[in-house]
């Protein structure tokens, strides 16, 4: 089977800024693709020129990447517009077998949906309207343009709960499996055997709330149980002066390590070494180090933003809690193994292959089901 993936944004943006970077690679999307390789499949992926890395590099597939217009109007780091997508997608349309396409709130969602609707799966990642645009913007959208215009497509996959109860009123053939983003768990080996240490690992910015990690840290370390844990950071960013000042001023520069940027290999070590891996975010949806620490073995405590809090919870691969704090860091530390072979038992579930395997499933179940009719 050939595939076409449109994801114009490969990454998210920090403020609308996109940063530069020397590899995609290690992208969620660039992941899932391999999934498809994996299985036998020819994918193309269709990007928007501003996620293209800095220099050459290499892929495992083919990759593309679009020029974008309109930019005022249509920020690429957050609702990109490349015209050219248009004809690439109707010159090409006879030789893919299926094309998957990021949100209903896009415009390469709405191409792939005129041109060719039958062999379209709508991949949702918004669980509410786009606060972005004031959300006018999104509404209009999705009871204007996808009612009338996207209502063809084979399926919408949602990649949460909270997203296919969002997308499922404007779209009555989203399916109720959810799909998540695959990783490739060949990169990933897992361990029971932890060392006393927690461990965070994200860009070092406001909206990751890593200051709010070290003060919970602080009191977790004032009881005499757990004196001994050390808190890992992981990354840098712009807040890292002011978290390192933080940190001396709470007295905890013999508890609390920054590690800065790691190369893959090693951050994979640090998270399988530990306990557990702390979220606190305000608004990030997907992140590809939760399923990278539950393959892992290295369950999760993190707040309900993520989209994955709902299968974290569910499957009991974590503790999924709002203001998370002592009670919370007891559990998992004290149940740990408990949480670590719930980890280890769930990790084929995120491997790429598996991913990839879901569309294909959810795309042949369609197209029996329309057979049918």
């Amino acid at each position: 089977m050939k595939v076409l993936i449109l994801n114009p944004i490969l990454f998210t943006a920090d403020n609308n800024v996109i940063p530069q970077v020397k590899s995609i690679k290690d992208t969620m999307i660039y992941n899932m693709c391999l999934g498809f390789k994996r299985l036998g499949h020819d994918v193309t992926l269709a990007a928007a020129e501003e996620y293209a890395p800095a220099g050459k590099e290499a892929y495992d597939f083919e990759i593309l990447f679009f020029k974008s217009k309109c930019k005022k109007l249509f920020p690429p780091a957050m609702l990109p517009f490349s015209p050219e997508l248009w004809p690439y997608i109707k010159e090409n349309e006879k030789s893919f077998d299926l094309l998957i396409s990021s949100e209903t709130f896009s415009v390469q969602s709405l191409f792939a949906a005129r041109i060719c609707p039958e062999k379209t799966v709508i991949w949702q990642e918004l669980t509410d309207h786009q606060n972005k645009f004031h959300r006018l913007p999104s509404k209009i959208w999705h009871n204007v343009i996808v009612r009338l215009f996207m209502q063809r497509i084979a399926a919408v996959a949602p990649r949460s709960r909270p997203a296919y109860k969002f997308i499922s009123k404007y779209m009555p053939q989203t399916v109720k499996q959810i799909v998540d983003h695959g990783i490739n768990v060949d990169k990933f080996t897992y361990s029971e055997k932890k060392e006393r240490q927690i461990i965070s690992s994200s860009q070092l910015i406001l909206r990751k709330n890593i200051d709010g990690i070290i003060r919970i840290f602080q009191q977790f370390h004032e009881m005499e149980a757990y004196k001994d844990i050390k808190l890992l950071i992981a990354g840098r960013g712009e807040e890292e002066a002011n978290l390192k000042k933080l940190v001396s001023e709470l007295k905890l520069s013999e508890s609390v390590r920054f590690l800065g940027f790691l190369p893959q290999q090693t951050l994979n070590k640090y998270i399988r070494e530990s306990l557990c891996f702390l979220i606190n975010t305000r608004k990030d949806l997907n992140m590809v180090s939760i399923p990278e620490s539950i393959v892992s073995g290295t369950p999760i405590l993190t707040n309900t933003q993520p989209a994955s809090a709902n299968y974290i919870k569910t499957y009991k691969l974590g503790i999924v809690q709002n203001q998370w704090g002592i009670p919370e860091l007891e559990e998992i530390i004290n149940n740990n193994s408990f949480y670590v072979k719930n980890c280890i038992a769930y990790r084929d579930n995120l491997a790429n292959s598996h991913i990839a395997q879901t569309f294909l499933d959810i795309f042949q179940d369609k197209k029996i089901a329309e057979n049918i009719k």
